[in-house]
């Protein structure tokens, strides 16, 4: 990736069994090569994100419901919970003594 070549490198097989395999020697460059990047905003994806086909990826529930995935939620607001519970401040019940 970047041309540097250090003694502890880091092999990355993509897929399963078969699949391409690159040498990196550092994570960095493993993400900045690999990382698929959003459809939306274009950020690489580093952590989880939704994958919304074969080869299209969001970062995040805001940017796959921008490409058309309403259904995507990453929150409680977008859940639909009650005002008191996105606040914090639903009534909390003791444990029944039964």
């Amino acid at each position: 990736m970047c041309g540097n070549e250090y003694d502890r490198p880091l092999l990355i097989r993509v897929g399963d069994g078969g699949g391409e395999q690159h040498v990196f020697d550092s994570f960095e460059c493993a993400i900045h090569m690999l990382a698929p990047r959003c459809a939306h905003c274009g950020c690489t994806i580093v952590g989880h994100g939704i994958q919304l086909g074969a080869e299209r990826f969001a970062c995040c529930a805001h940017c796959a419901r921008e490409l058309n995935e309403p259904g995507a939620v990453d929150n409680l607001e977008h859940a639909g919970a009650t005002p008191e519970a996105r606040a914090g401040t639903a009534p909390i019940r003791p444990p029944s003594d039964s």
